[in-house]
C-alpha cells in the first residue's frame, strides 16, 4: 500500500502534467497552465486521442499562445496584459457554454454539484488567485525575455513544497529536500547568467509563481473531491476570473487598450484568444492520452523547444550558465514529477 507522502506526491505530478501555459503566457504555461483539480479525468467522448497526435498538438499549442502573447506585447506594442487577459477569458467563458451547448466536451459540469457555499468558499478565492497569476505572470513579458520566464516557472514546483510544509500539509524529507535544492539552484544560475536581468520583471515573475503556487495547493485543499477536466474547470473559473479583472480594468490600464484596439486589429485579438481556447480543449484529451513520465518528458521537450523558439523568433540571447542552470533546475523538476510514483 502506498504511502500518503507518495500518493501526494503523485497529486502534484499530475498536477503540473496538465496544468498548460494557457495564458502565461499559461499558460499558465503552462506554465501551463489549467485550473485543473487533481481528480481530473478525460471526458468520454467518441474521439480517442492517442499520445502520438495530441501531445505534439498540445507542444504546438501551448509554445504558440507564448510566443503569441509575447509577439503582441513586444513586437505589436500592445502591453495591456490585463485587459489582454480578461479578453481571453471572457472567450473562453463564451467558448466553454457554446461547446456545452453543441459538443459532449463539457457533460463533466453535469457531476459537479455547485452550490453557493462552494462557489464562495472555493470557486471564487481560487478565482482570485488565478486572476492574480495570469496578470501578473503576462506582465512580466513587459520586462522579460520569454526564455528567462521559462526558467523561472521551473521555481513553481519548490514554492508548492514551501507552501505545503509551512502550512503542515507535507511532511519534508530528503527526497524532497533534494528537488528544492536542485530546483533552486538551477534557477538562482540561470537568473545569475541572464544578460538582461530586470529587478521589476523578475519580482512579477516570482509573484505569479508564488500566487500560482498557492492555487494548486488550494485546488488540492478544497477540491480534492470534485472531478472537473481542464474545459469543465474553465467553464466555472473563466466568468470568475473575467469579472475580476474587469473590475480591475479601470484601475490599471484604463481605457488605453480600447483606443488600441482599431489599431491591433480584431482579427490578432480574436485569433490570439481561440488559440488559447484551443489549447484547453487540446488539454481535456491530454489528461489520460498518456503515462505519467510521457507527458512530464512531453512538458520538458515543450519548455526546451519554447526557449529554443524564443532565441530563433525574438533573438532572445542565453548563456552557457544559464544552459547549464536550467538542465539543473528540469533535473530537479522531472524528478519531482516522477516521484510520486517511486
Amino acid at each position: 500500500m502506498p504511502s500518503s507522502n507518495s500518493s501526494s506526491l503523485d497529486e502534484k505530478r499530475q498536477f503540473l502534467e496538465t496544468e498548460s501555459d494557457k495564458y502565461e503566457p499559461q499558460a499558465s504555461g503552462s506554465q501551463s497552465p489549467l485550473p485543473t483539480p487533481v481528480s481530473a479525468t478525460p471526458p468520454k467522448s467518441k474521439f480517442k486521442a492517442t499520445a502520438a497526435i495530441i501531445i505534439p498538438i498540445w507542444i504546438v499549442l501551448s509554445s504558440s499562445v507564448i510566443i503569441y502573447n509575447n509577439y503582441l506585447y513586444n513586437t505589436l506594442s500592445f502591453k495591456y496584459p490585463v485587459f489582454l487577459v480578461t479578453f481571453h477569458l471572457t472567450f473562453a467563458a463564451i467558448g466553454t457554454r457554446v461547446l456545452q451547448r453543441t459538443t459532449s466536451l463539457l457533460d463533466g459540469v453535469k457531476n459537479v454539484n455547485m452550490t453557493k457555499e462552494m462557489f464562495v468558499k472555493s470557486i471564487l478565492p481560487i478565482g482570485l488567485l488565478f486572476s492574480g497569476s495570469l496578470i501578473l505572470s503576462n506582465t512580466a513579458y513587459l520586462y522579460l525575455s520569454v526564455s528567462y520566464i521559462q526558467m523561472l516557472k521551473a521555481f513553481t514546483p519548490v514554492a508548492i513544497l514551501l507552501i505545503q510544509w509551512t502550512f503542515r500539509l507535507e511532511d519534508p524529507n530528503k527526497k524532497l529536500a533534494v528537488i528544492v535544492v536542485m530546483i533552486s539552484s538551477g534557477v538562482a544560475l540561470a537568473s545569475q547568467g541572464e544578460l538582461h536581468f530586470n529587478l521589476i520583471g523578475f519580482a512579477t515573475q516570482a509573484a505569479a509563481v508564488a500566487f500560482e503556487a498557492s492555487r494548486l495547493v488550494m485546488i488540492q485543499v478544497l477540491l480534492h473531491n470534485l472531478k472537473m477536466d481542464p474545459l469543465v474547470s474553465l467553464h466555472y473559473y473563466a466568468p470568475v476570473c473575467a469579472a475580476i479583472n474587469l473590475f480591475l480594468l479601470p484601475f490599471t490600464e484604463g481605457l488605453a487598450p480600447f483606443y488600441e484596439i482599431s489599431k491591433l486589429g480584431a482579427a490578432v485579438l480574436l485569433s490570439n484568444a481561440a488559440v488559447a481556447f484551443l489549447l484547453n480543449v487540446a488539454a481535456v484529451f491530454l489528461v489520460g492520452a498518456g503515462s505519467g513520465l510521457v507527458l512530464t518528458l512531453a512538458g520538458v521537450f515543450k519548455d526546451i523547444l519554447l526557449i529554443t523558439g524564443s532565441v530563433l523568433i525574438f533573438g532572445y540571447p542565453i548563456t552557457p550558465l544559464q544552459v547549464f542552470g536550467y538542465s539543473v533546475a528540469l533535473a530537479g523538476l522531472v524528478l519531482f514529477k516522477t516521484s510520486g510514483s517511486k
